[in-house]
């Protein structure tokens, strides 16, 4: 009997999950809509704002908006919070929060404000919403987002978009275990490597992106 109580609480814990996911990108893609071809920028929310790559995600961002792009960050501090910041006043400036115990609250450079109970979610409207991704140096969560994107373009389950890594110095330790591990144990194919690209300044980063956007824009 327990058993079979269980197996039912399960199956209405699962139908009610499966509302909430719904319910989520129905709320996010409602919200999302309207918004103008945007970039996401990806990096640590640990980045203290006297750090070199604190300054760079916001120069990197005036110059997206100053291109005619929005930024979307995942609204935290650090280099979410920069990024954001670059882009507030001058641009539209897009914060997707995910409900975390810790790093609760959003930065305050954010025009609009989309919050998700779940990461895959919340990948989603990255992914659905912008035109370029760039990763500043973070920790897993950047890494997570940086690879999912990357994994969709080499998979073609997402059109070729830029991705750019900002910080040479940070970067290339991954850069060169990919070539000399993955790489040649044959993990990876050598055209992989280049689904994007390391650079160390936010003008290299802003001039790769417009240069990738108009060798991959459609001709009609």
């Amino acid at each position: 009997m327990k058993d079979q109580e269980w197996k039912y609480n399960q199956k209405a814990e699962d139908a009610w999950q499966v509302l909430r996911i719904q319910g989520e990108f129905i709320k996010g893609f409602d919200e999302l809509s309207n918004l103008s071809p945007c970039i996401s920028v990806f990096g640590s929310a640990r980045t203290k704002q006297d750090d070199k790559y604190y300054n760079e995600a916001i120069k990197l961002s005036k110059l997206i908006v100053k291109s005619g792009y929005g930024v979307i960050t995942g609204a935290g501090p650090g280099i979410m919070e920069a990024a954001n910041a670059g882009a507030y006043g001058n641009g539209k400036s897009v914060g997707l929060q995910i409900e975390l115990p810790f790093e609760a609250s959003a930065n305050k450079f954010i025009d609009e404000l989309v919050t998700c109970r779940y990461f895959f979610t919340r990948k989603v409207f990255f992914l659905k919403y912008s035109q370029a991704f760039v990763a500043f140096p973070g920790g897993f969560g950047t890494l997570d987002e940086l690879f999912e994107t990357i994994t969709l373009i080499q998979t073609k389950h997402l059109r070729p978009l830029p991705i750019v890594l900002v910080g040479k110095d940070y970067w290339e330790g991954l850069v060169e275990w990919i070539k000399k591990t993955m790489l040649e144990d044959g993990k990876v194919s050598k055209e992989d490597l280049n689904l994007f690209e390391v650079v160390d300044t936010a003008e290299e980063a802003m001039e790769y992106i417009l240069s990738k956007l108009e060798e991959n824009k459609p001709n009609f």
